[in-house]
C-alpha cells in the first residue's frame, strides 16, 4: 500500500441517542446514531401502529362487505360461441375478444365482393 493516501483506521466508541454504545473500528473519528439495535422497533418488537384519525377501521368498513365475494362473469366458452357463430362461412377462426366487430366487417367485405 502506498503511504500518506489512506485514511486512519482506528477503534471508534459509537453512541446512539437512546444511550446505548459500543465499539467498532472505522475511518471515522467518532460515530453518533439516531437509531440502533437496541432500540429499533424490528429488533425489539416493540413495533407501534399509529392510527390516525381511525383510518384503518373506516378502510376496513369500507370494504367488509366485498371481502370473499367474486364478481360474476361470463365463460370464456360463451364469448367464443358467440365469435363462432358470427364468424364468416370461409372456415376463418375467429379468436377476438370483440366478435361482432370481426363479423360486421366480414358481412361489409362480402357485400362488397358480391356488389362488383
Amino acid at each position: 500500500m502506498k503511504e500518506k493516501i489512506h485514511p486512519k483506521y482506528e477503534a471508534v466508541t459509537v453512541t446512539c441517542a437512546c444511550g446505548a454504545s459500543f465499539q467498532t473500528r472505522s475511518t471515522m473519528r467518532s460515530v453518533k446514531l439516531d437509531i440502533c439495535s437496541a432500540c429499533h422497533p424490528f429488533f425489539t418488537g416493540k413495533q407501534k401502529l399509529l392510527d390516525t384519525e381511525g383510518r384503518v377501521e373506516k378502510f376496513n368498513k369500507k370494504f367488509a362487505s366485498t371481502q370473499g365475494k367474486m364478481v360474476a362473469r361470463k365463460p370464456k366458452t360463451e364469448v367464443k360461441s358467440k365469435a363462432k357463430a358470427l364468424a364468416p362461412k370461409a372456415g376463418k377462426k375467429v379468436l377476438s375478444t370483440a366478435p361482432v366487430k370481426v363479423a360486421k366487417k366480414a358481412a361489409k367485405k362480402e357485400d362488397k365482393k358480391a356488389a362488383k
